[in-house]
């Protein structure tokens, strides 16, 4: 089974990430996916031999929408994601994201994750209408199976992402993790 396959199985095997998956599903939206700790921390918790998933401290939605990109609507879907499925949704327009950093706009979804502070973070997942479940990975999945966490050099922010790799304390609850700063 290669590694694609696998974190496939182990979405579907997970029935809270499947429930998220349809709840997010339902709003109908463009180039979609839960990404960064969604996809990223199943994979570690499965390496590490964890029986209990770590919780998710929120469920990040991209999206990409040029046509809407008002914070306010993100606002709005979250609202009605916790309405559908209580949890601490957050919802981006990747349309968006770009005037954070002082970047060009991003192209899609894919190429906003491509930006994200670590290479093993920018991986996302979506559920398409037949159930099938596509993987977004600008970077391709053998970071998350190297038990590594790479700076982004595209990102640019070494900074960011030693605070990052700290405040999140993923060093200590994945002890196999080895810091790669590019």
């Amino acid at each position: 089974m290669n590694r694609q396959q696998q974190i496939i199985q182990w979405l579907q095997q997970d029935s809270e990430r499947m429930a998220a998956l349809r709840t997010a599903r339902r709003l109908g939206l463009n180039d979609w996916c839960l990404g960064a700790g969604f996809v990223r921390n199943l994979v570690w918790d499965q390496l590490h031999g964890y029986a209990t998933p770590t919780p998710l401290n929120d469920i990040d939605v991209i999206h990409y929408d040029p046509q809407r990109p008002e914070a306010e609507r993100d606002q709005m879907l979250e609202i009605r994601l916790q309405e559908w499925m209580p949890q601490p949704w957050s919802v981006k327009n990747q349309a968006r994201m770009h005037l954070r950093s002082g970047r060009a706009p991003y192209l899609n979804s894919e190429d906003a994750i491509s930006f994200w502070t670590e290479r093993e973070t920018a991986v996302g997942a979506r559920l398409n209408a037949d159930d099938s479940i596509t993987l977004v990975a600008p970077f391709g999945l053998d970071g998350l199976f190297a038990d590594t966490i790479t700076f982004n050099t595209k990102n640019g922010d070494l900074n960011a992402y030693e605070q990052r790799v700290t405040a999140k304390g993923w060093l200590q609850h994945w002890p196999r993790l080895r810091q790669i700063r590019g």
